[in-house]
């Protein structure tokens, strides 16, 4: 499970660390994709796999499902790790999520988020917002537990 953030340098050439806690849970590559908040997810390649042939078990005459599979598939990539646990981002990705030098790398559970540090201090407040957060939680039914 991804769990925890952290914040990694981007080298020049678009190169990122994922943290060995991270990395544990991948094997050996990891598909970025687009994500909806400004930022890029990450998934393993097996949950990938599954998110892909549910998007692909859509109709082609749908229009939203159309648009659904230009944006899962055309903004994909399945990455490499290198030998220092290092994965290199593609530009476009790179900038689709606004990542120069920095990204955090946040926990989702079965997958990770990657942020620039100004988008992820934006999520930061709403993650803050106490009554928010409440109406979230009861909306959810989270807290009736077995």
């Amino acid at each position: 499970m991804f769990t925890g953030h952290y914040e990694h340098t981007i080298d020049e050439k678009g190169r990122i660390t994922v943290p060995s806690k991270f990395r544990d849970e991948l094997v050996d590559s990891v598909v970025i994709t687009m994500g909806f908040d400004g930022n890029l997810l990450a998934f393993p390649h097996d949950l990938f796999v599954l998110l892909a042939g549910k998007v692909r078990g859509t109709s082609l005459t749908d229009s939203n499902s159309r648009i659904l599979r230009r944006l899962l598939f055309s903004a994909s990539e399945e990455l490499e790790f290198d030998k220092a646990g290092r994965i290199l981002l593609p530009a476009y990705l790179r900038g689709t999520a606004n990542l120069t030098d920095n990204a955090v790398l946040v926990g989702g559970g079965e997958y990770f988020e990657l942020w620039s540090p100004e988008n992820w201090q934006v999520q930061q407040v709403v993650l803050n917002d106490v009554e928010a957060n409440k109406q979230r939680l009861e909306a959810l039914d989270l807290f009736t537990l077995p």
